[in-house]
């Protein structure tokens, strides 16, 4: 009797053990379909965007070719994801991409379209509300919050070294260098520093408070430089995918009410 008692508590517990499994492994399954399914649908949406814009104007042109970057490199990350993070990635990239796709529509003077979901490398960075012009080791660099024939490049938001730099157009793309090293490095945050900073710019903008706001938000979605949706984690090549710039210039956010 006592025999076939234990018989039926193992028989019990491994029947419950196999559902355990089995169910493990469908819901495993089930979340890389959906994480695999929601990549697919952004960066399918990129590509179609891709295909119907075209323009002259420098911060057009500048624009999509940014896009165009981001469409490369959702499409390699998409070949190579496996796993659900992975696919993640792949997603964040093609949402950066359509970014530069609403800057292009805007330096058209078009319907940007439909607001993106929030990306997790920009929360917190804000968008500058006014044109600032500053002058660094001889050399001019403008930044504003609409394109033109001074600001011809989009930068979505994201941060350097720990600081928000906030999504607007500017001169030159001095964050590309500033995330490069050695002398890159300190030239890019010296012109941050000119562009954001009151102890060099006009500090009429409202920044030091809003700077305080903002990184206090960045700091609540973990280290903004090192995580891995971060411009210097699994994006940016140093992660899951390694090689290559996936991680870009970051996508748009909220800087907590604070202007620029």
């Amino acid at each position: 009797m006592e025999g076939a008692l234990w018989l039926f508590l193992v028989l019990m517990l491994g029947g419950a053990f196999v559902f355990w499994r089995w169910g493990s492994r469908s819901r495993r399954a089930n979340e890389m379909a959906d994480a695999r399914a929601e990549a697919q649908r952004w960066y399918e949406r990129l590509g179609g965007q891709l295909m119907n814009l075209h323009g002259d104007a420098p911060a057009v042109r500048q624009a999509l070719a940014d896009a165009g970057e981001r469409y490369n490199a959702a499409g390699s990350q998409l070949e190579q994801a496996r796993t659900p993070h992975q696919f993640a990635l792949a997603r964040e990239t093609a949402l950066e991409g359509l970014a530069y796709i609403r800057a292009a529509r805007t330096a058209m003077g078009i319907d940007p379209g439909p607001e993106l979901p929030p990306l997790a490398a920009a929360r917190g960075v804000g968008q500058l509300t006014k044109e600032r012009e500053v002058n660094v080791q001889g050399q001019t660099f403008r930044a504003g919050p609409q394109p033109g024939s001074h600001t011809p490049y989009y930068y979505p938001g994201g941060h350097m070294q720990g600081r928000p730099v906030p999504a607007g157009w500017y001169s030159t793309p001095w964050w590309k260098t500033a995330l490069g090293a050695g002398a890159g490095v300190l030239g890019g945050m010296l012109i941050a520093d000119a562009l954001f900073s009151p102890a060099f710019a006009d500090p009429g903008y409202g920044y030091e408070a809003g700077y305080q706001e903002g990184f206090g938000d960045g700091q609540d979605y973990g280290d903004p430089g090192g995580g891995d949706l971060g411009g210097q984690g699994d994006f940016a090549g140093q992660g899951d995918f390694g090689g290559g710039d996936f991680g870009g210039d970051f996508g748009g956010g909220d800087f907590g009410g604070g202007d620029w």
